[in-house]
This record gives structure tokens, sequence and C-alpha cells, in this order.
């Protein structure tokens, strides 16, 4: 298959501070056009866009296309698992939502040090080998958001898996999130790997003005965010690069340089280290906007979407009395809960993939923005 995945995480909304509300209309036109270039791969999960990805896959795939015309990939999500009946009555449930009768992968989702206790626990990796003998999933693996030694124990423990999805990109090659390390785990084990974050939800699409006009004068026809799906794209055993698109433009762009991708040169992989010092040293929340953080957060806190806005407020010309990232963070404050309700129960910080110290980062967002 082509090496461009149609990630169903960021999708086109028709509100957009309501991640449930997708825009299936805009959607479908999106899935054509993907379908239409020869792309066939979509990742779709449980609690992705408020609970209402795997129900867009029916309305847009499986209702309007036959069987072999595109790949889904679904995941177990392991906080929904309390007991051994848990893991059919989700799957049962996905299947139902998706509309389909197998998946072509089927993940455990989010592996790391402190979901593998659940997993475990409740014989996850069995009941998962099971489902690929008995037809519900032709190919199983996992996501994975921890360190490689994590990595290495799991895939050693458990070695039936056909394929890992990691976190790569070229601002967390050497980062906390150790993307090389852990690409190097998978490959010593022999796996598929499928790249998510290859863009950083976003932040390697919009660079500081010094790194967008290293790319730019390199090649003024590359976009921005081409750099970083084809830094993870070039990768020995990347079967396909996964991407959040939420608009016609953003999927043209990425179709435009991945229907006939070519690898990056030696020259061009030491122009994106370039780029990631300069990027490095002005991003101050490194956050992915995958939204994990505020699935079962108490006070409702717009976690996310507060920290882009942080990060997007430091730029702003230190001379300014007002900027318009104020604005916003009161409009979504309106809405939902303010950085300053939280009350530090922990939960946002076991779900981040980034293992960001979120409660933190929140007193500095209040203190910014609620003067």
């Amino acid at each position: 298959m082509k090496k461009l995945g149609f990630g169903l995480m960021r999708l086109p909304l028709t509100d957009a501070n309501d991640a449930k509300s997708i825009n299936i209309p805009a959607l479908c036109e999106m899935v054509d056009a993907f379908i239409a270039n020869g792309f066939t791969y979509f990742d779709t999960a449980w609690m992705y866009c408020g609970g209402k990805s795997e129900d867009a896959v029916n309305e847009v795939l499986t209702k309007r296309y036959p069987r072999d015309a595109f790949s889904v990939t679904s995941k177990l999500p392991g906080y929904k698992i309390k007991s051994f009946e848990d893991r059919d009555i989700v799957f049962a449930e996905q299947l139902r939502k998706t509309g389909l009768e197998f998946f072509d992968y089927y993940f455990l989702h989010n592996v790391n040090s402190e979901s593998l206790p659940t997993f475990e626990g409740y014989d996850c990796f069995g009941w998962i080998k099971e489902k690929k003998e008995k037809g519900f999933a032709k190919k199983i693996g996992f996501s994975f958001h921890d360190g490689p030694g994590v990595l290495d124990e799991v895939l050693t423990k458990y070695p039936f898996f056909d394929v890992v999805q990691l976190q790569i990109n070229y601002l967390d090659w050497e980062s906390a999130v150790q993307s090389r390390a852990c690409y190097e785990i998978a490959r010593k084990h022999g796996k598929d790997i499928i790249v998510m974050e290859p863009v950083k939800g976003g932040t390697l699409a919009n660079v500081p003005k010094k790194a967008e006009d290293l790319f730019k004068s390199y090649n003024a026809e590359m976009s921005v965010p081409s750099w970083a799906i084809r830094f993870a794209a070039s990768l020995d055993g990347v079967i396909t690069v996964l991407s959040g698109m939420s608009n016609m433009e953003q999927l043209c762009d990425n179709m435009g340089y991945m229907k006939n991708f070519v690898p990056l040169t030696d020259e061009e992989i030491k122009l994106v280290h370039t780029a990631r010092d300069i990027i490095n040293s002005d991003v101050a929340i490194k956050c992915t906007g995958c939204e994990y953080c505020i699935v079962n957060c108490p006070q409702n806190i717009a976690i996310p979407k507060y920290f882009s806005l942080y990060n997007q407020n430091l730029t702003e010309a230190k001379t300014k009395k007002w900027t318009v990232e104020e604005a916003y963070y009161e409009r979504l404050a309106a809405n939902f809960g303010k950085a300053s309700d939280c009350i530090a129960c922990g939960q946002c910080e076991s779900m981040c993939p980034q293992h960001l110290p979120i409660i933190e980062h929140l007193k500095e967002v209040a203190k910014t923005f609620e003067k």
C-alpha cells in the first residue's frame, strides 16, 4: 500500500469546539479523493473524535465502498477493560459502529508501563492473537507510548505481533519521546512500523519563520509539513505514515508528494535536523493535541487547546498589550473548565503519551491568560 494513511482523529468538524461534530459530507469528499488517488489505509480508535470516529468509518467507507477498496485499523482501549468479558464487548461494539465484519489491522491501544498491568491482567495479548487466528483481524499490533526498554520487553515476551505503531517525527527523534531508539528496537525485532504523529499534532506544519525559511530556500515548492511526513516515510520498515487531515487542502498537499513518494536524501535529512534544532529553541509545551488527557478530566478542561494557545502566544511580539490568543482563551473558557480549575487529580498525566507535566503547565497557562 502507499505510504500515506488517513488518521481519523483530527477530522473536519461542523463545530470547532465539539470533537463529535464530524462534517460527514466534507469527510466523504476527502475520502473519495484519497481513494481515487490510490490510497487505502484508514486508522481509527474508540476514543477519537469524542467516540464518533468509528461511526464515521461506517458512514464514509463501509456504506459507500466495496470491502476490498480500503483497509481499517482500530484499537482495544485499555481504560475500558475492567473484566475479561469487556474485551469482547468492546470489540463487538467496534465492529457494530464501523459496520465491518473484521479489521484489517487491530491493535492494543497505547501500550506502556502503566497500561501493561491491565493488558496482561486480562490476557489481552492472548486474546488479540486469538482474534487474528479466527479471522477477525488480518494483522495485529499495538500502538506504543513509552521508552525503548519497555518496547523491547513487550516484543521479546510477545513476538507474534505483525506491526508496531510508533510516534516518529524529526522533533522527537532524539527527544524524551525517544523516537529513534524505539524505532531501532522495533526493527531489531523485525517488525513493520506504522508512524503516528509525524507532524506532531500540527507543530511541524507551523514552524518558526527561521525554520520555514530554511525549508523554502532549499525547495520553495515543498510545503513545510511535507518535510516531516517524508522524514518518517523515508525510514526503512515504515509501511505507512498517518496524517490527521482536517480539510481538503491538507489532503491534497499530502497526496501531492506521497502519491509517488521519493525518500529524503542525506542532504535533506541534515536540513531537517537543523530545522529541529531551531524549533526546539521555540516550543515551550511539546503537546501533540492527541486529547488523551481530556477523556476523563473531571473539570472538562480543554488542555490541548490551552497548550496550543500558550505556545502560539509566546511567538507574539513582547510589546503587545493584548493578543488574539487571550480572546480565544476566554471563548474556550466559557465552554470548558479554565486552566485554574485543575484539581491536580493526575489522570491527565497518566494518559499523556508525551509524559508531560500537565498540572504544572496548566498553572503556567492560568498565569498567562487568567490575569
